[in-house]
């Protein structure tokens, strides 16, 4: 069965309906000052007010205050909220809206860790030491297995349309997360790419 697929690293309102008309069901907005996808949150609220209904926006936030998170989430109309930092159990309590945390989990040992959390979904993300998000790193696929015990398990980090259907077979995920792998550069995506993403994910049905 195809995953739900969030194609993350939105900076511009072509590449987000282009992603919408193949396919996606949620698209990353980085509010992450350090990353080279950072997008201004006023920029942000613009493109998400032409996106369909259907389409979840995601806010993506590393380390960040809660009081910065509400006021980014209430500016925007972000609907879920993605802590790719080192965010505790409780940084993930008491949010509005829903919550998913990426885990850099480098061995089977460490995956018990994420069942303290109260999340409505885990990204595992490819291990790459202290860099947050964009590793372009693939994850330990074993390690997403065992995850599944305990939360829906979104796949990131390193899939593009040349591994994402081996990828999606062998671990069966919620949803996937694609950024680097569909982008001509940093904040713009190569939309041959995309629609290629796409084309790999329909042979799943």
């Amino acid at each position: 069965m195809r995953p739900q697929v969030k194609i993350c690293g939105i900076t511009n309102l072509d590449d987000a309906l282009f992603c919408t008309q193949v396919g996606a069901n949620a698209l990353g907005f980085i509010f992450y000052k350090k990353s080279p996808r950072y997008i201004e949150p006023s920029t942000a609220a613009k493109i998400i007010e032409e996106l369909p209904g259907y389409i979840s926006p995601v806010g993506v936030f590393v380390n960040e205050q809660r009081k910065v998170i509400e006021q980014i989430v209430s500016e925007t109309g972000i609907r879920i909220i993605q802590l790719s930092g080192d965010e505790s159990p409780d940084d993930c309590l008491r949010f509005k809206t829903r919550v998913w945390k990426a885990f850099r989990l480098f061995d089977l040992e460490e995956v018990k860790q994420i069942k303290r959390y109260k999340i409505a979904a885990a990204m595992l993300e490819g291990a790459s030491g202290t860099l947050y998000g964009g590793s372009g790193i693939l994850p330990d696929y074993a390690v997403a297995l065992e995850m599944k015990e305990y939360h829906p398990v979104i796949l990131s980090g390193g899939l593009k349309p040349e591994n994402v259907t081996e990828a999606v077979r062998l671990v069966e995920p919620y949803a996937i997360d694609v950024n680097s792998g569909l982008e001509a550069s940093p904040g713009k995506k190569d939309h041959i790419k995309v629609k290629l993403l796409f084309e790999k994910l329909e042979h799943l049905k």
